[in-house]
């Protein structure tokens, strides 16, 4: 060999005859010049991604539509609380959950993570603090039209 040519033997590399500019000059006729994947292992690594997400993708669909109405309870249970409060605290129920916001006992009305609106379904009936027969709201309930995990309308709750 020449001072121009030398022999580029590496860890795992081909050995090929290689100038001093890094051009391949002979490759030799044990390993192929191109590495990488075949189309073969790109298909199959393909197809156990494609499988595990069909397996993941409806479980995490339900862990969301399960803390959804995990968080509906919640939200529901609390109202329903300040809306007793707020009677016991003012001797008349409110007249809106704005009076909730108003009053302080909320920051801000929640937003229902059904809908993903604050808009709530609210129930009136009549005000037993009030001398007059005044109304107010006594209940409160999602405006979802849509049927729960459990098979009941979100509207129940």
């Amino acid at each position: 060999m020449t001072g121009k040519h030398e022999l580029a033997v590496g860890s795992g590399q081909c050995a090929a005859l290689r100038n001093r500019r890094d051009r391949v000059l002979l490759p030799t006729a044990h390993c192929p010049l191109s590495t990488g994947f075949t189309l073969l292992e790109l298909m199959i690594v393909i197809t156990v991604i494609i499988i595990l997400a069909a397996i993941v993708l409806p479980q995490y669909q339900k862990t969301i539509l399960a803390t959804r109405e995990a968080v509906l309870r919640e939200d529901l249970f609390k109202m329903r609380i300040l809306l007793d409060q707020y009677a016991a605290d003012k001797q008349k129920l409110p007249q809106s959950l704005d009076d909730l916001v108003s009053g302080g006992y909320l920051r801000e009305l929640p937003k229902d993570p059904i809908t993903g609106q604050a808009d709530w379904t609210i129930v009136t009936g009549e005000d037993t603090f009030s001398s007059g027969g005044e109304q107010g709201v006594t209940d409160i309930h999602s405006a979802s039209t849509d049927t729960s995990s459990e098979g009941t309308p979100y509207s129940e709750w």
